[in-house]
């Protein structure tokens, strides 16, 4: 098969398209055959070995976690997928190998789910990862009916799932940081967009009226962001993080994606209703993996970034 693949960690120029042997999959896996593969901020930190502390890490290495594609083949203790269904789901491992940058992907059947049919590949593509990190940090804070939510990053991968999950779960309101030209995009979204910056407390609480604070805050970000939350919610427990630990020092939660398969159908659901959209900013062939990193590293992206395959 053909994959993206890299011998040693560094600069977007360490991304290869190669010929590898195809994946063998096991008897509880799923054989994918890949037509589109999510680009997240995760593979950048993979590609440069920012997480090798965390995981354990093998060379050649194919990146990627986000996948959506064709069943070719299932082992024989799988039973809820079988060959020609449209899938997608998140695939990280135990470690790091054997990603979805490639024409195929040994899928395991915990992290997949069925593809809603009015997704495209390349939508269902950058789905999985994102919708599972807004779903799973928005549940840790317990966004629930009447709520008011602040989402800072809101236009980014994460964020803007992250705006229309909370009005799934129930959220009155939702307010977005985002830079000026994407406040349009944020209220076509259903959230109330603000400029973030130095400004940011002040701006929020002249935006919600009354004691000027709102319920939860949802940090993409991290740094200054995070560290203007307190000042903006009635509970710190109710900050929750996906890139900043600081967050617990300051009583918030931290949350990290975990391929569960019925948040999986959950997102599916959703996204077949119409309630969640997946916005695609741009894709690429698969041989273009670097310069979809590069278009990335300028973190300016409008929803997501994908590979076709």
């Amino acid at each position: 098969m053909k994959a993206i693949a890299q011998d040693e960690f560094g600069d977007v120029e360490v991304l290869e398209l190669r010929e590898l042997p195809d994946p063998p999959i096991s008897f509880d896996q799923v054989l994918v055959e890949v037509r589109a593969a999510g680009v997240n901020p995760v593979d950048r930190l993979v590609r440069m070995g920012y997480v090798k502390d965390s995981l354990p890490h093998h060379f050649p290495l194919i990146p990627g976690w986000d996948v959506a594609g064709v069943v070719r083949a299932v082992g024989p203790a799988v039973e809820g997928f079988r060959p020609g269904d449209e899938v997608f789901g998140y695939q990280r491992k135990d470690h790091v190998q054997h990603g979805t940058y490639a024409e195929l992907v040994a899928a395991t059947e915990r992290g997949l789910a069925h593809k809603p049919a009015n997704l495209s590949f390349a939508e269902a593509g950058g789905l999985a990862l994102t919708g599972l990190t807004a779903l799973q940090a928005l549940r840790k804070v317990h966004v629930s009916q009447g709520d008011t939510v602040l989402v800072h990053a809101a236009a980014g991968g994460v964020g803007h799932l992250a705006v229309q999950v909370a009005r799934i779960l129930g959220a009155s309101r939702v307010i977005g940081t985002a830079s000026p030209r994407n406040h349009e995009f944020l209220r076509s979204l259903g959230a109330d967009p603000v400029a973030y910056g130095d400004a940011l407390v002040d701006n929020v609480a002249d935006l919600v009226g009354g004691d000027g604070l709102v319920d939860v805050a949802f940090d993409c970000v991290g740094g200054a962001a995070l560290n203007d939350s307190p000042a903006l919610v009635r509970d710190p427990s109710r900050i929750v993080s996906i890139v900043d630990t600081n967050v617990l020092r300051l009583g918030g939660r931290y949350a990290y994606a975990k391929p569960v398969r019925a948040d999986l159908d959950w997102l599916a659901s959703h996204a077949a209703s119409g309630e969640l959209k997946v916005v695609v900013q741009q894709t690429f062939p698969l041989a273009e993996a670097a310069e979809a990193h590069r278009l990335l590293e300028g973190r300016h992206v409008r929803g997501k970034i994908v590979l076709t395959v």
